[in-house]
């Protein structure tokens, strides 16, 4: 018996409509380089930067002239990528508002809210992400939000815009992302954080720099993957690391006796707890 297989080509994902950046700073640079990797032309992107040192580094980036101003080119655009510091946001949304009366609107501004998001641009077609700098590399993780008037093809639309930065990860309540930015949107600090206490351990036994270094980066570097891919949880892999008596024992011991494990958790519900200011800081306007 002959089986005949055909084999179907893989589609590609629709070409993306213009797309605004207000903003024109390192995660506009990392989605917007990531989008120019994948195909998107340069001319599908209008950017709005006051700062002359950055759209410098737009056009010779990306071949991207930046504006300093909005303008009424913005309308051409589908979607409003706001990559604006959030104490700046209610100022920026002033100017554009007139020109982008019918896009989809993507902030990536921390703890502002979609509510004064919505209010300040008169539109509810508001998504809240939270991304983080391991973006800059593809490797970022993204928490999203979306109010109700954003439909399933809006989501599909934001979906594809982030998708070079790394994962997204939908969430249900906005209330949740306060805590996605006190994980993952500071995530990589704390992370960078024990990298230098790590390679100071190394110097400190007697290892060159680079080399305590190298060994502290690709340790994160081989266990974050190795959690990554395992199916069992990260207190069984710690487990299986910690033999009683051993060199890991002895050092997790220290841990435990210095609380260690408590104070960092009560950082990262400091990290949560300020998010949550900042919304009520800069979303009043």
């Amino acid at each position: 018996m002959t089986i005949a297989v055909t084999f179907l080509p893989r589609t590609a994902p629709p070409p993306l409509p213009p797309i605004a950046f207000i903003g024109g700073g390192n995660m506009a640079s990392a989605i917007i380089g990531g989008l120019i990797k994948q195909g998107t032309p340069a001319g599908a992107f209008e950017v709005v930067e006051p700062f002359e040192e950055a759209r410098t580094k737009l056009a010779q980036a990306f071949g991207i002239a930046a504006h300093a101003e909005a303008s009424d080119a913005l309308s051409r655009c589908a979607v409003v990528v706001w990559a604006v510091k959030p104490q700046t946001f209610a100022q920026a949304a002033g100017p554009v508002r007139a020109f982008a009366a019918n896009a989809l609107h993507l902030s990536v501004a921390a703890g502002i809210p979609s509510g004064s998001i919505a209010r300040w641009l008169g539109s509810e077609r508001v998504v809240r992400a939270m991304p983080n700098t391991p973006a800059l590399v593809g490797q970022g993780m993204t928490g999203l939000y979306a109010r109700s008037a954003v439909d399933a093809a809006d989501r599909a639309l934001v979906g594809q815009l982030l998708a070079p930065t790394g994962e997204l990860l939908w969430v249900d309540d906005e209330a949740a992302l306060d805590a996605v930015t006190a994980m993952s949107g500071s995530g990589p600090a704390y992370v960078f954080y024990f990298i230098e206490a790590m390679t100071e351990a190394g110097v400190e036994m007697g290892l060159p720099l680079d080399q305590a270094q190298r060994l502290a980066i690709g340790t994160f570097t081989g266990a974050s993957a190795l959690a990554h891919s395992a199916t069992e949880p990260p207190s069984v892999l710690r487990e299986r690391v910690t033999s009683k008596g051993g060199t890991t024992h002895a050092a997790l011991t220290s841990l435990e006796g210095a609380d260690v494990k408590a104070k960092f958790k009560a950082a990262i519900r400091a990290a949560q707890k300020r998010a949550a200011e900042l919304g009520d800081e800069f979303g009043k306007a």
